[in-house]
């Protein structure tokens, strides 16, 4: 036990009045005769035994009382464990939780105010002396640095809400940066959040018995909320004036159903779709909305709800391109192929630009999604070379072997693209049995099956080993297996390798009814669909089409009046723009390369903030096992006192007074109660 003023403990000297009123009694006696001293004497006998106990009685209440009111002005209280020498010299750090879900609301207000609020009772706690860290979300560099009383109450009335959001790991290394500067205090970290079960976060947080950890916990009312949780295509082909399928999802994040929530689509800010949809609890639903009119060139959605009164996650914000035209090349040695231009002419949203094996411009194959190669007999190394780290980077390439020349070359080129390669060339004819109909490139192409399935003939073709550590992916296949068109996956891109080349003389696959889909589809597929959206908070890194900028020119990020200058990194395929935490606010921005525009952008808030449902106490401790944790009560009116005990340790004071009273009306009812014994008298006759 010790004494928050032990100085007051010199009035014990107090007790020595008592003792000396009881030591001598200055109290004046009357004389009383009686007629005979044989009665008296006997009363006085019995009479001063009984006084003496009382005043003994009276005089332990006095030193008692006395006692205890120098206890209570002393202030005695059991030191907290985590009390040290070092217990004057103090770092505090408190962080505001200042998410989304701090918008909620309870009797005090918005949980965000309620917060702050706190945040100051607890500075309150210490002494001027004392270095306060305020932390929030934002994790500011500001935020690193000390202060004073004063400057840290300053600074927890400018937090407001932020669209970011952090795990414990990520907030508990955070402060333990800043006790680092300050060896040799008494560290204390506090934790002020409704404490959503998404704030636990995947990792633990790595233990530290030298911090004590503090957790205020606010709690919100009861509140139903349904959030816009995705977007997809159906179909990652967006053509002009094509007709579009977008897939919406709303997630219930409440135990109550929710009943026709309408949902509203605009693109470029008109409106293209109206729906409503009704979720279960704590279920999803989705729903197609289908449009069309959309010209070539980026386009820029959202999607709204009407949800009251958690609106943060209403609206979800997306882009996408609508490609003027799609650009194929055609390598081979003739420069001239009637099929492919058959197949790609007749619809003016494919370019196909054909070249000679002699003629290829190297720095521009990136530019095609799909690369076809036709009966090619000599592949150089520096063009094999090239073809992988095309493929490898998202590009797709489609082989078309020739039957007339050595395959030493296209062996070799397999060989690095990791597909079955070339055993000979089979001269006898063949037929192919089997159809992968769930095959992507034949989506959409049957309306039923037919029971005899016309399918091509190869008068002589390629015959491929069939080796099992290949991403073969079967189209068209021969009798036992054998390929006749096949799909390989590399890297991020594709290898689609046929048996036969692109002429009449091989087969009839040029003039068969599956020729069509298959490279119609394949030039499709090669399309990569950018991402429609990024999150805030999460996402830091943005790609986009590779995009050359001049020496004197940069990119530029910008929604309304607000612009950044993004970090470029520049790849062989793409351009890679780093924002990292510049951009806070959900919304679409166009990306500008000067003043001309290259690209759109989509961010929306974490929807991580939506379900609003909450960790208890013992899945906390369990997630900051290691840590001194505490958990203090913040449903009282001010938790002041309670730091100020688990900073000090119990107090005290309070019992002493209590006890102090209580001797005092001890005393006061012995003197006028306690009679002792009565007399007892005997009279002879």
């Amino acid at each position: 036990m010790r004494f928050l003023f032990p100085q007051f403990l010199f009035a014990f000297f107090a007790v020595a009045i008592p003792i000396l009123i009881h030591l001598f009694n200055f109290r004046k006696f009357k004389k009383v005769y009686f007629s005979n001293v044989k009665f008296l004497k006997e009363i006085e006998i019995q009479t001063s035994s009984s006084k003496n106990v009382q005043r003994l009685l009276v005089l332990i209440a006095r030193i008692l009382a006395i006692v205890f009111l120098v206890f209570a002005f002393a202030k005695p209280f059991i030191p907290a464990k985590d009390s040290g020498a070092n217990a004057g010299n103090q770092v505090v750090s408190v962080f505001i939780d200042n998410s989304y879900s701090m918008e909620t609301v309870n009797k005090e207000g918005t949980l965000l105010d309620e917060a702050k609020r706190r945040a100051k009772e607890i500075a309150s706690a210490y002494s001027l002396n004392d270095k306060f860290q305020l932390l929030t979300n934002n994790f500011e560099g500001k935020h690193q640095r000390l202060l004073n009383f004063e400057d840290f109450n300053s600074a927890v009335d400018e937090v407001k809400i932020s669209s970011l959001s952090r795990t414990l790991p990520q907030i508990i290394r955070r402060q333990k940066d800043v006790f680092t500067s300050e060896p040799n205090s008494r560290k204390t970290a506090y934790i002020i959040s409704d404490f959503q079960n998404n704030l636990l976060g995947k990792e633990k947080a790595r233990s530290d018995s030298g911090i004590t950890l503090r957790l205020v916990r606010l709690e919100a009312n009861q509140l139903a909320n349904v959030s816009v949780d995705s977007v997809w295509f159906t179909s990652p082909i967006h053509k002009p004036n094509e007709t579009e399928r977008l897939v919406v999802r709303l997630r219930n994040n409440s135990d109550k159903k929710a009943e026709s929530i309408p949902v509203k689509l605009t693109i470029n800010n008109q409106q293209k779709a109206l729906a409503s949809l009704t979720i279960e609890p704590r279920g999803t639903n989705s729903d197609t909305l289908s449009f069309s009119g959309l010209g070539a060139g980026w386009q820029q959605g959202q999607i709204q709800i009407t949800d009251y009164p958690v609106v943060f996650d209403d609206d979800f914000y997306f882009t996408f391109n609508v490609k003027q035209s799609l650009p194929v090349l055609a390598i081979s040695e003739k420069a001239f192929n009637p099929y492919l231009q058959a197949v790609y002419r007749s619809d003016p949203f494919f370019k196909l630009n054909t070249t000679d094996v002699g003629s290829i411009n190297y720095s521009g194959l990136s530019s095609y999604p799909l690369i076809i190669m036709n009966e090619i007999g000599e592949i150089s190394s520096g063009l094999s070379q090239q073809l992988k780290s095309y493929v490898s980077n998202g590009g797709n390439l489609m082989i078309f072997p020739t039957l007339t020349a050595d395959l030493t070359s296209l062996t070799q080129l397999l060989q690095s693209l990791g597909t079955d390669i070339p055993q000979g060339i089979v001269q006898q004819e063949a037929k192919v049995t089997s159809i992968n109909i769930r095959h992507p490139l034949f989506a959409d192409v049957f309306e039923r099956i037919p029971q005899k399935l016309d399918l091509p003939v190869a008068k002589k073709y390629l015959n491929y080993s069939n080796q099992s550590r290949t991403t073969r992916q079967a189209v068209l296949d021969f009798a036992g297996g054998k390929s006749f068109f096949s799909q390989y996956k590399l890297g991020k891109g594709n290898v689609y390798l046929s048996a036969v080349p692109l002429n009449d003389e091989a087969s009839n696959f040029v003039r068969h009814s599956v020729f069509v889909p298959i490279m119609y589809n394949a030039a499709l597929l090669s399309l990569h669909d950018k991402r429609l959206y990024y999150t805030l908070g999460r996402d830091q890194f943005l790609e986009t089409e590779k995009t050359t900028m001049p020496a004197n020119q940069t990119f530029t990020l910008r929604k309304g009046s607000f612009e950044i200058i993004p970090d470029v990194q520049q790849t062989e395929n793409s351009t890679r723009l780093y924002v990292a935490d510049q951009i806070r606010e959900d919304g679409n921005y166009s990306l500008l390369k000067g003043n001309t525009p290259v690209s759109e952008f989509a961010f929306n808030d974490n929807r991580s903030e939506s379900d609003l449902t909450y960790a208890d106490n013992a899945a906390l401790k369990t997630a900051l096992a290691g840590f001194k944790t505490d958990i203090l009560n913040a449903r009282k009116a001010s938790i002041k006192n309670e730091v100020k005990s688990a900073n000090d340790g119990t107090q005290l004071w309070k019992i002493c007074l209590i006890l102090a009273l209580l001797f005092l009306a001890a005393e006061i009812l012995l003197i006028r109660f306690y009679k002792g014994a009565g007399p007892k008298l005997s009279i002879s006759r």
